[in-house]
């Protein structure tokens, strides 16, 4: 069975009209904004795979976001995940923490393209509800089959940091191969 890749999840989650209106935005046609949103997108995941597997309080934000995905209840679909404000507001911590690697993902991806980091900012305020969409998507469909909670819906995000039930503090085995399931394979 063929897994695609989380880019190209994104890029279908995001539509033909979004992409559209990211061309416009980057001054492109549709295939340079798919490739500069494929460019963005690996740069945030592999942000997020670095951010992760450090031993400090990002690593420990990372892991809990990443804890409260696989828990949330089933993803919205379709353009219901692209309301705006109102899919960052329910994206909880995952939403803060992608927020957080916008601005050095901004820099790298211009710096990478020569595109404004100003511009790739407002693409990645457009990707982020997207993103979202399939971190939930790729954590439930997993999920689903695995047990993958080890505390209660909703009690690690509520709580201090390192309460969780164990779950996000344990980021051993278990949370890494949650993490490459959610994002994939490898990074581009």
């Amino acid at each position: 069975m063929s897994e695609s890749s989380f880019q190209d999840d994104v890029l279908g989650e995001l539509g033909d009209d979004k992409l559209t209106e990211i061309a416009g935005l980057l001054g492109t046609d549709t295939a340079g904004a798919k490739e500069t949103v494929a460019e963005t997108v690996g740069a945030m995941t592999g942000d997020l795979r670095q951010k992760a597997d450090a031993d400090d309080a990002d690593g420990v934000e990372v892991r809990q976001a990443i804890v409260e995905v696989a828990e949330a209840e089933p993803p919205l679909e379709g353009v219901a995940t692209l309301g705006g404000l109102g899919g960052l507001l329910s994206g909880g911590m995952m939403a803060g923490v992608l927020a957080k690697v916008s601005k050095p993902v901004a820099a790298a991806v211009s710096k990478r393209t020569g595109i404004p980091a100003a511009t790739i900012s407002r693409v990645i305020e457009m990707l982020i509800p997207v993103v979202l969409a399939v971190l939930a998507k790729r954590a439930s469909g997993r999920a689903a089959g695995t047990g993958a909670a080890g505390a209660a819906p909703g009690a690690a995000p509520g709580g201090a940091p390192g309460t969780g039930g164990g779950a996000a503090p344990a980021a051993g085995g278990g949370l890494g191969d949650l993490l490459g399931q959610i994002l994939g394979g490898g990074k581009k």
